[in-house]
């Protein structure tokens, strides 16, 4: 069992362990919709305009994030909270930049929880009137389900992976306001369905924004920082 959100690694053929493992996450979600109530309020209370980024490992969401960092940091002040299962490479990639940044360790858990975020913010103290960016772990399972008291989730996709990701974790690109497929760059040289990626996209989720880019090469960066600034 998932340490963190009480999810199954194996399956399960025992009817009363079925019911016990969804009383557990029952359990658990409630307690983190708490805490995320208490950290919505908080960001509200200081306007602070929160991003949940996540995706699969390797899609690009730190990349993106020291990006947009380069292109905003003189226009208004940003901090950044990092997740992963191990070490503070990411944290240190957003620290180079010159933005405060702290990082969550989760161990063996899968996802980024609101108790968690909580704690980070009592930490990082982020300034009034901010944007504060959370780096999910890379998972397009679990941190679904878990609020964190963001305004919105990003869900990226890079091209790299399989066009049928929507449909696949469906309840990610659900929970998702906006979709981010990264690495455009690389279209000529992979088997990605770009149109077909889109349309189950908007078949999970008829309301998802989509925006297409590339970090590495800059295309149509400006496009998100607008929304960014446009949204926020």
């Amino acid at each position: 069992m998932c340490s963190t959100c009480g999810c199954s690694e194996t399956e399960s053929h025992h009817h009363g362990d079925s019911e016990r493992l969804i009383n557990i996450e029952a359990d658990l979600l409630a307690k983190n919709n708490s805490y995320a109530t208490e950290n919505r309020a908080y960001f509200k209370q200081h306007h602070i305009f929160t991003l949940n980024f996540v995706s699969s490992p390797g899609a690009g969401k730190t990349s993106l994030l020291v990006e947009t960092i380069k292109q905003l940091k003189n226009q208004l002040s940003i901090a950044v909270i990092e997740g992963d299962q191990q070490t503070e490479h990411d944290a240190e990639r957003i620290r180079a930049t010159g933005i405060p940044a702290l990082q969550i360790n989760t161990g063996k858990g899968c996802h980024l929880d609101a108790h968690g975020i909580g704690h980070a913010i009592k930490e990082l103290q982020p300034k009034d009137n901010s944007l504060l960016a959370i780096e999910n772990v890379g998972n397009l399972v679990c941190p679904a389900s878990f609020d964190l008291g963001e305004a919105h989730k990003v869900v990226v996709l890079s091209v790299t992976e399989g066009d049928d990701k929507p449909l696949k974790y469906p309840d990610m690109f659900y929970a998702a306001d906006l979709m981010i497929i990264n690495k455009i760059d690389l279209l000529p040289y992979v088997d990605f369905d770009l149109e077909r990626c889109i349309n189950y996209a908007k078949q999970v989720n008829p309301a998802i924004m989509i925006i297409q880019l590339s970090v590495t090469t800059g295309d149509n960066l400006i496009e998100w920082t607008n929304w960014l600034t446009r949204v926020r």
